[in-house]
């Protein structure tokens, strides 16, 4: 499996209502400094249906500004649609909402 099958397969787990960062997600690969590399596999996903990139936030719990697939405003709608406050600055309180992955 390569870098962004793995990437995708630990997204498809972080479960509705909840997300993760782009360095949690590298840190459970096995790749601590490839944070980056993680938000490029999600921007490169090829079906956000199956992989749900919009669970992937940094690590101060901001949406991504250039959410491949619509933008910010659909990131947050679609984390609120999941339960997930986001406040006015598009942030996720992540002591409340991060998945921690086993």
């Amino acid at each position: 499996m390569n870098f962004f099958e793995k990437v995708y397969a630990l997204v498809q787990q972080i479960p509705e209502g909840y997300v993760s960062t782009y360095g949690d997600i590298a840190r459970a690969i096995g790749n601590s400094h490839m944070a980056r590399q993680v938000g490029w596999a999600l921007h490169a996903n090829p079906s956000n249906q199956i992989t749900p990139c919009h669970r992937v936030v940094n690590r101060e719990g901001s949406l991504c500004t250039s959410f491949a697939f619509g933008g910010i405003n659909v990131q947050k709608e679609k984390l609120e649609a999941e339960g997930v406050h986001v406040d006015k600055n598009y942030k996720v309180d992540l002591d409340e909402y991060k998945y921690v992955f086993k």
